[in-house]
């Protein structure tokens, strides 16, 4: 089965991407995600691992995936190693306004044959429900995010106007 789910996020696609790419905030933003945790020693990039398991309805399914397409910051892909035959990328394109168009897709199949593709079609609304929610919820985490304050930027303001700009009181 093939789900896509895509939003617009009001960030730089950098910044999204670092909260994608962070193996500590998965679960944050993951809905049904009950596990998301780095096998091995690489936690980022090309090659890294990570066990993963989702809760569709009363199952855990996952397994271990390795990333096998890292492209900052526009895609990320990963395939299953072990556990549910299954495939995933984030795909990040820049919009006008400095604004991200975020697209989550995962290609997954059941074992079993006819009755492995029946589970896949109980599945697809509840798996899809979680990716719609996962992307709205990055949306809030990466928007509301306080933005670090740029130094540069202050700096060039007192240049040009040849005094410190203050916040109101």
């Amino acid at each position: 089965m093939h789900v896509a789910v895509h939003t617009p996020i009001a960030a730089p696609r950098q910044r999204v991407w670092d909260y994608i790419v962070d193996p500590d905030r998965h679960r944050e933003f993951m809905e049904g995600m009950t596990r998301w945790e780095a096998e091995g020693a690489r936690r980022t990039g090309l090659g890294a691992r990570f066990a993963m398991r989702m809760r569709v309805a009363s199952v855990e399914l996952g397994g271990l995936l390795e990333i096998v397409e890292f492209d900052p910051p526009c895609d990320l892909a990963w395939t299953s190693i072990t556990g549910l035959d299954h495939r995933g990328r984030w795909r990040l394109r820049p919009r006008d306004g400095g604004c991200t168009d975020v697209e989550l897709r995962v290609t997954y199949y059941a074992p079993g044959g006819i009755m492995g593709s029946i589970a896949d079609l109980v599945a697809w609304p509840i798996v899809r429900g979680h990716l719609q929610r996962s992307l709205e919820a990055l949306k809030q985490r990466v928007e509301t995010r306080p933005r670090p304050r740029s130094t540069t930027a202050v700096g060039k303001r007192r240049h040009a106007t040849g005094r410190r700009r203050t916040a109101p009181r």
